[in-house]
């Protein structure tokens, strides 16, 4: 029997229970202080005094011990957008970006997702998954437990069952436990450019189902965008991944209102994520179909768009939020969560505690996992963040840093960082 025994803690910050938290319930987070966190098997096991947990579980001398130096312990966050299995670098067009070329133009030129694509299919699966594991080292230093992990740089049938290989080996060789989406409807690959048609009867009819055979994907997610696939093509898309067991979940509305909000509802996807175009029947459509909006302020930052999704519109709405760092090279390179948390309560304007509630249990809920992981209670699995900080407020009010202290997975300490 493995123990970990978590003390010297100044708060333990959570939110509570097992489904996605909405509106005015999205804000309720548990703080507790004076309490310590004994975990058993992998699992937590009780929160309470050093007394309470003794009279419960008995003596505690075998245990392991965790001091936090006085720090706030936080569940581990779960990313539920992310496009990590990628090759070559887009810095140029970065600085092509910031030279005043827009996002949408450089792909015109061939740039954007296509050049990823060229040099992810010339990579090997093992270069891949050594990329992934580089990324989920530093998401792990940043408190980030669990993620989602996309395809869709490949856009063929070999190269995105590669990609997915790369998910699956990394996520086996990493204490981060990685989620697999298949995103072959990305975008359309350069050899079908005219002929789009044919090529989502590739995604449709070969690789859909291959990825569904291998057991390589738990999700099938497309963009549904203007120039890139209407609500439609998404439609059948989704509805072709669904047939093979892939639940759905979708890019919607991130550049212009393309109906995918309406889609994800129709569907009752797991999320529609971006969202910074939505509509006000959008925001109504997926309230009522209990579609959480994953939201994703990285990525307008890092566009320097300045336009964000309508967080308070959807919250106050009835409609779950979660936070994604959609981690890739041509939007949002970063791997921080608290990065997209400051960004969250800087610019989505959300409070500390819904943004809390949002990369965590919310986070965790869209990706079908909200029983297991997403909150600091007893008999979920001990997925722990351990903040250097006096309580969870420190979060957005001390930006610029990383404050992880110490990340337990599983009940197991796998990564420490001296604070002192």
């Amino acid at each position: 029997m493995s123990q970990l025994l978590i003390t010297n803690l100044s708060e333990v910050a959570t939110p509570l229970g097992s489904e996605p938290l909405t509106g005015a319930g999205q804000a309720k987070v548990s703080r507790l202080s004076g309490v310590q966190v004994l975990c058993r098997d992998g699992k937590i096991a009780c929160i309470g005094s050093r007394e309470e947990i003794e009279s419960e579980v008995g003596s505690l001398e075998a245990a392991e011990r965790l001091d936090a130096n006085a720090g706030t312990l936080v569940p581990g966050f779960v990313d539920p957008h992310t496009h990590l299995p990628w090759a070559g670098s887009r810095e140029e067009e970065f600085s092509q970006r910031l030279a005043g070329k827009t996002y949408m133009e450089i792909a015109a030129e061939g740039g954007g997702i296509l050049s990823t694509v060229r040099a992810t299919r010339q990579a090997s699966e093992t270069d891949l998954t050594g990329g992934v594991l580089d990324r989920l080292d530093l998401m792990l230093r940043h408190g980030t437990t669990t993620a989602e992990a996309k395809s869709g740089y490949g856009l063929t049938l070999d190269n995105e069952l590669k990609q997915l290989r790369a998910i699956h080996r990394a996520s086996e060789e990493h204490p981060v436990d990685l989620v697999p989406t298949l995103l072959a409807a990305h975008e359309t690959p350069p050899e079908y450019r005219k002929e789009r048609n044919r090529y989502l009867d590739v995604v449709c009819q070969e690789i859909i189902p291959a990825t569904a055979e291998a057991g390589l994907a738990r999700f099938c997610d497309v963009f549904c965008e203007e120039g890139v696939f209407t609500a439609e093509e998404s439609h059948r898309v989704l509805t072709a991944g669904a047939e093979q067991g892939l639940a759905p979940r979708l890019h919607a509305d991130e550049f212009v209102d393309s109906g995918g909000a309406e889609l994800a509802a129709e569907l009752e996807a797991l999320s529609a994520d971006h969202l910074t175009a939505i509509s006000p029947a959008g925001v109504e459509a997926m309230a009522a179909a209990g579609v959480t909006a994953v939201l994703l302020p990285g990525t307008s930052f890092f566009l320097m768009k300045h336009k964000y999704a309508p967080a308070r519109r959807l919250l106050e709405s009835g409609v779950p939020i979660a936070l994604a760092t959609d981690c890739n090279p041509g939007s949002s390179f970063t791997e921080s969560v608290p990065m997209v948390f400051v960004l969250a309560v800087y610019e989505l304007g959300l409070s500390i505690e819904e943004a809390l509630t949002a990369a965590t249990l919310n986070a965790a809920c869209c990706l079908g996992l909200g029983d297991r992981i997403g909150s600091v209670e007893v008999g979920k699995q001990a997925d722990l963040v351990v903040l250097a900080a006096p309580n969870l407020l420190h979060l957005a009010y001390h930006y610029g840093i990383n404050l992880v202290s110490a990340v337990i997975k599983n009940g197991k300490l796998v990564h420490q960082t001296n604070h002192s």
